[in-house]
């Protein structure tokens, strides 16, 4: 059900095109999924997400046993049926998010991790949670995603070697039994899972190829490399795949989490990576940051008060055919939520017909030329540009 077959590769680089095979379809890789924590890609109903050009979204497990509760969700049949979305589907485990909780006040901390799981308080109440690596597989198949992920404990990017390897041998401990867990889950379901386990080890040479060579032993359908360093920075998310691009496996999936921003998505393909995900695209849009090849657009700035281009004449989504800049520019002035709706197709349309592109320079041969022409331009990003391209910091 879950098999993985790459039909191009580059001769130059790692990077291929290929085929993940799920129960609700297949996913043309490589491929970016936007993020809809909530069971909701935020501002978009299920057939603009389809419109934009998703294949596969992901969805948190963390936020989604807050609210409204995984037994909910079973109940309404579950997230397919429940946010009326029939592509595939992956969850995160929630390691990040109880991570994330305990950097926000070191002083009095949220969360307390140990050998059996991670007790944290819910960021929305207050209530107390218990997370172990058995209720995590659980709680994803309660919510019925085509993939799952392991429970695994992040460091930061800087952690030293002795904090990291010390998250990174928890991390193994738990994968074992988040396997152990799935397996049992799988004999009873009607449509399977994918489950994959998650590298880590910090930004360190040694602890990521240790890491990478102890999750690939557990025979998973999928592996992700995943930790602060991954997304956060261009260069150390380039060493990182790089440490361990040897070990990854050449017949299943490979996903780099937290990689969104349309500059990184080359760094990260021509390294071997076939899927990765970000809420980058849409945080962007709901702050009035519109992706453009010549930079990020601040469509809030006064130089598109009276602009009647749309964002990107040569851009299909429907923000750039039916609307103007002046438009868009007098919504997000006024608050208007059609405003975040709007720059929210076209960000994520930006990036999945960048995707598009990409995967057809793969299977066209092209990959080579295809880099060198993204290589000179912004990919989003770039300096001020005529009037009113900003930058979005």
């Amino acid at each position: 059900m879950f098999e993985f077959e790459a039909i191009a590769r580059d001769r130059t680089t790692l990077a291929r095109a290929g085929r993940f095979y799920t129960p609700h379809g297949i996913v043309e890789t490589p491929t970016f999924m936007p993020v809809g924590t909530q069971a909701s890609v935020k501002a978009l109903d299920p057939a603009e997400i389809r419109e934009v050009g998703s294949g596969m979204i992901l969805a948190n497990a963390y936020h989604l046993a807050l609210r409204p509760g995984a037994d909910l969700v079973e109940r309404m049949g579950g997230l397919h049926r429940f946010m009326r979305w029939d592509g595939p589907i992956l969850t995160d485990s929630g390691g990040f998010q109880v991570w994330s909780l305990s950097r926000r006040a070191p002083d009095r901390p949220l969360v307390r991790v140990d050998d059996e799981g991670v007790s944290f308080r819910s960021h929305l109440d207050g209530s107390p949670w218990r997370f172990t690596p058995e209720s995590a597989i659980d709680l994803q198949d309660k919510l019925g995603a085509d993939v799952i992920m392991a429970f695994d404990e992040c460091t930061s990017g800087d952690a030293d070697h002795d904090v990291a390897r010390a998250a990174a041998e928890r991390t193994h401990r738990w994968a074992r039994r988040c396997r152990n867990r799935w397996m049992d889950n799988q004999s009873r379901r009607a449509t399977p899972q994918a489950l994959f386990g998650i590298v880590q080890g910090g930004h360190h040479r040694d602890l990521r190829r240790w890491s990478a060579e102890t999750i690939l032993s557990l025979d998973l359908p999928g592996i992700a490399v995943g930790g602060e360093s991954i997304g956060y920075s261009k260069e150390k998310t380039a060493e990182a795949l790089d440490w361990i691009a040897d070990l990854l496996p050449t017949d299943r999936p490979r996903y780099a989490m937290g990689v969104g921003d349309p500059v990184d998505f080359l760094t990260v393909v021509e390294r071997g990576i076939d899927m990765f995900d970000s809420v980058y695209p849409t945080r962007l849009a709901r702050n009035g940051a519109l992706l453009h090849p010549l930079g990020r657009m601040r469509i809030g700035s006064t130089a598109y008060r009276s602009d009647e281009r749309p964002v990107d004449a040569a851009c299909r989504c429907l923000t750039c055919r039916k609307f103007s800049r002046a438009y868009l520019h007098h919504l997000f002035r006024s608050r208007e939520l059609l405003g975040h709706r709007l720059a929210t197709i076209h960000n994520l349309t930006y990036c999945l017909d960048l995707m598009a592109d990409l995967r057809q320079a793969l299977l066209d041969g092209a990959f080579d030329s295809f880099r060198r022409r993204l290589g000179s331009s912004s990919l989003g990003q770039g300096s001020d540009h005529g009037s009113g391209i900003l930058l979005a910091e």
